[in-house]
């Protein structure tokens, strides 16, 4: 016997009954990104390899630490499975020349990869559902954002989740509080780890960000962001907070909140739940004005987020319960082989007229026994069964049997008319 194969660690497979709790995920988030307008984007899995060095920023931890990278063995090309979306959701805007009539709403599900060590609510492969806005400038974008976040956990059932908010204003102000919070770190450099050390004079706003306990006091003396704001920025994020407050969305201010990329100006929110342990962002986000021009492209406003399903997922575990997989309308129960043909063909007007029909399907010495098949049926959760039997086939019907409301009644319905009773079934 060969040796089994498993799976790369941290790259789950999605089985049954589990994958019916992505569906309805799914289909939440396309019922509700058309009700806001924004349509879907899909790119590559891979992409070159420059574009998160520049776009996700060389000393951030994904491009450091956690990128799935190779060379092409074809052509020396340098490729990247992609950590994140957003730098290959604006290269194609680039690329394609997206916005050369207007703004786009866009948003997009699939998988990303990073190297980390696997644990709850983080993976190797990890699905993540992201939001893009391309071509506004105003902070009305910033704010509909939220709130679509916002809806979208509401949608799903999920509670007790805080918004928190902060502005990294713009590059100017961003170099003004980076000098002083090298100098304050600086002077505080018996108290930062190696890790805070690397990052002093390469991207000291991590520091920020830092989750050693150690540090926690000397990070919360650093300077604040937000007393190196302008005028222009201020009112950027008064009017955010405006939007999310006439909207019903409850924020508090978090001057720490930093985020880990590069490519952020402006307002940078996250959504946060405390039942998840450590894993407790279920969606973070901001604004990314800069990100155009560094990825080759005209300068062009744009802001987004991402949200990680498998995260979202486990808090509706937690808080609302299992997701069941819809049954099938009908099940058929075929006792006889010479009763595929006819059976087959009246399932197909069936399905085609939108009834959801289970085909029994036999074993190498026969369909099996009507015993077994009517247990089957009655598991698959099918509110009938259909009855193919050698009876029903010489009179040209089928028998459709009642196995939940009223359970055994029964009724002929003519094979040469499906579609005629079709409707009865989903009743």
């Amino acid at each position: 016997m060969a040796e089994k194969i498993n799976a790369v660690k941290g790259m789950n497979d999605i089985m049954p009954p589990d994958s019916a709790r992505w569906e309805w995920l799914e289909d939440k988030v396309r019922l509700l990104m058309g009700r806001y307008a924004y349509r879907m984007i899909r790119t590559p899995v891979v992409e070159p390899t420059q574009l998160f060095v520049r776009g996700t920023g060389e000393t951030t931890d994904i491009v450091e630490k956690e990128m799935y990278s190779f060379e092409d063995r074809l052509n020396g090309e340098a490729l990247t499975l992609r950590p994140e979306n957003t730098p290959g959701v604006v290269r194609a805007a680039i690329e394609h020349n997206l916005t050369y009539d207007g703004g786009k709403r866009l948003f997009y599900m699939g998988p990303m990869f990073r190297h980390e060590r696997p644990q709850r609510g983080r993976y190797r492969q990890f699905y993540q559902l992201g939001a893009e806005v391309l071509g506004f400038p105003g902070p009305e974008v910033d704010a509909e954002l939220m709130v679509l976040a916002d809806q979208l956990l509401a949608d799903l059932g999920l509670r007790n989740i805080r918004v928190e908010l902060n502005s990294l204003g713009v590059p100017t102000e961003r170099k003004a509080h980076r000098a002083a919070l090298v100098a304050y770190f600086e002077t505080h450099a018996s108290l930062l780890d190696d890790d805070a050390r690397r990052r002093l004079h390469t991207n000291p706003l991590r520091i920020l960000d830092t989750k050693n306990p150690a540090m926690q006091e000397v990070v919360q003396g650093a300077p604040q962001l937000l007393s190196y704001l302008g005028e222009a920025s201020l009112k950027h994020l008064e009017t955010v907070q405006c939007l999310l407050d006439a909207c019903g969305v409850a924020w508090k201010v978090n001057a720490r909140l930093v985020r880990g990329l590069d490519y952020y100006s402006h307002t940078v929110f996250e959504f946060i739940t405390d039942e998840l342990g450590a894993q407790g962002t279920l969606c973070g986000g901001g604004r990314y004005d800069g990100l155009f021009e560094v990825l080759g492209g005209k300068p062009t406003p744009a802001v987004g987020w991402g949200m990680g399903l498998e995260r979202v997922l486990e808090l509706v575990a937690q808080q609302a319960g299992a997701v069941a997989l819809p049954p099938p309308d009908a099940y058929a129960v075929i006792p006889m082989v010479q009763a595929l043909p006819v059976a087959m063909k009246t399932l197909q007007t069936l399905r085609a007229a939108g009834v959801s029909v289970q085909m029994h399907a036999g074993a190498a010495e026969g369909m099996g026994s009507m015993k077994s098949q009517f247990k089957k049926a009655d598991a698959s959760g099918a509110r009938y069964a259909l009855i193919f039997g050698a009876d029903e086939l010489a009179q040209g019907v089928v028998t459709v049997k009642s196995l939940r409301d009223g359970v055994g009644a029964q009724v002929q319905r003519p094979l040469a008319e499906p579609a005629a009773w079709a409707a009865a079934l989903r009743a």
